[in-house]
């Protein structure tokens, strides 16, 4: 089956759009990290389980912020330990927002690219979404390292008998978050190759 011009970036537009909607949707949901209490005879604990976002916390039903504002904090009163756990969640909220943000502008640009079939253009936007697959992947890669780190840090304080019914794990919005740095990949290596394509048809020599 020969693939077309038309089929290579079709393509790639729908997995821009994709990639962008998953980001989107890991972003504004609250399933990035998840702590389950498993109780034994411990009926106080039966609704402390919790799921979080990047911003937001739901503990037993009910919504709270994230109770680290890493913006605004006094730094003076955190340990060493705490301002680097600080200053990687500035960093997660800073870097995945602005891959989104990106992303939006690398679908007007992929747009232009495909109608106007520059090999210029449609090799730009796609190292335009390899630039935003790196910055998604940074986001991701923080805060996998962000949660181990503060997880670390709590059972160093807490006596290891009272995390024995606690079970935590990644949720589905950090599977969306990597989704969407597939799809952000795909998409640059799809207009990568209509780019090949549009150039080697304007170096052939023309059919009569």
């Amino acid at each position: 089956m020969k693939v077309t011009f038309g089929s290579l970036v079709i393509a790639a537009g729908i997995s821009g759009i994709l990639s962008f909607a998953f980001l989107a949707t890991s972003l504004g949901t609250e399933y990035w990290y998840i702590i389950e209490i498993n109780p034994t005879n411990m009926s106080d604990f039966e609704n402390m389980s919790s799921h979080s976002g990047l911003w937001s916390i739901n503990e037993g039903g009910k919504m709270y912020a994230d109770s680290v504002d890493s913006f605004k904090s006094d730094y003076s009163r955190y340990s060493d330990t705490e301002l680097d756990l600080l200053n990687m969640h500035s960093a997660i909220v800073v870097v995945l927002p602005l891959s989104l943000v990106l992303l939006l502008f690398g679908g007007i640009c992929g747009l232009v690219s495909s109608l106007a079939r520059s090999p210029v253009l449609l090799t730009g936007t796609a190292s335009y979404f390899f630039i935003c697959s790196l910055l998604t992947l940074c986001g991701v890669s923080f805060y996998i390292i962000y949660s181990y780190q503060a997880l670390a840090e709590i059972e160093r304080r807490v006596e290891p008998k009272d995390l024995a019914c606690v079970h935590t794990s990644f949720g589905w919005s950090l599977g969306l978050a990597w989704l969407s740095y597939f799809l952000e990949l795909l998409t640059g290596t799809l207009l990568l190759i209509a780019a090949q394509m549009v150039k080697l048809r304007h170096s052939s020599p023309t059919m009569a």
